[in-house]
C-alpha cells in the first residue's frame, strides 16, 4: 500500500466498485477487504473498506453511506499513450455512466474520470501558442477526445 492513497467513499458499493475499475484497468489488483459485521450500518459481510491498485496507484474503497456523493471537484486522471487506449478508458467507464466534455466523463458509481492522451500534454507543451488556441479550440467541441483530430488542429489541418 502506497503511503498516500485516495479513499474514494461509495454508498455501499466499495467492492463492486473495487472490482469493476480491476477490469477497466489491466494492471489493477484487490488486496484487502474489511467487512461490517452485526448491528453495522450495511448488512453483515458487506465490504466496508477494500484495498485496491489501478496501474500501480494504491487505492481505498469505503461503503460509507449516502452522505456523501463524488463530485467533479475530485477526477481520477488517466494518461493515454494513443487513441487505443483513449477508446478503451472511454468505454468501459461510461458503461453506465455519463459522457462530459472535454475528456471528461462519470462512471456508473458517480466518480468523475479525465481521459488524457499523452498527444494532448505533448502538444500543449510545445510551445507555439497560437496553434495550441486552435487545438484548445477543437478539444472543447470534443466529449471523448480525438487525438488524430486535436493533432490536425493544432497543425492548422481542420
Amino acid at each position: 500500500m502506497s503511503k498516500i492513497s485516495p479513499c474514494l467513499w461509495f454508498n455501499g458499493e466499495a467492492e463492486e466498485a473495487a472490482q469493476f475499475y480491476a477490469t477497466v484497468f489491466p494492471d489493477a489488483a484487490i488486496g484487502a477487504i474489511g467487512r461490517y459485521g452485526e448491528g453495522a450500518p450495511f448488512p453483515a459481510g458487506t465490504a466496508m473498506l477494500v484495498e485496491f491498485t489501478l496501474a500501480g496507484q494504491s487505492f481505498q474503497a469505503l461503503s460509507g453511506g449516502p452522505q456523501f456523493p463524488f463530485t467533479e471537484a475530485i477526477s481520477m486522471s488517466v494518461r493515454c499513450a494513443d487513441q487505443a487506449e483513449v477508446d478503451h478508458f472511454w468505454n468501459a467507464l461510461t458503461e453506465g455512466g455519463a459522457p462530459g466534455r472535454c475528456g471528461w466523463l462519470k462512471d456508473r458509481f458517480g466518480v468523475s474520470w479525465q481521459i488524457v492522451p499523452e498527444a494532448l500534454v505533448r502538444l500543449q507543451n510545445a510551445g507555439d501558442p497560437v496553434a495550441t488556441g486552435r487545438m484548445m479550440q477543437a478539444l472543447m467541441r470534443m466529449s471523448r477526445l480525438d487525438v488524430a483530430a486535436l493533432e490536425r488542429a493544432y497543425e492548422g489541418r481542420g
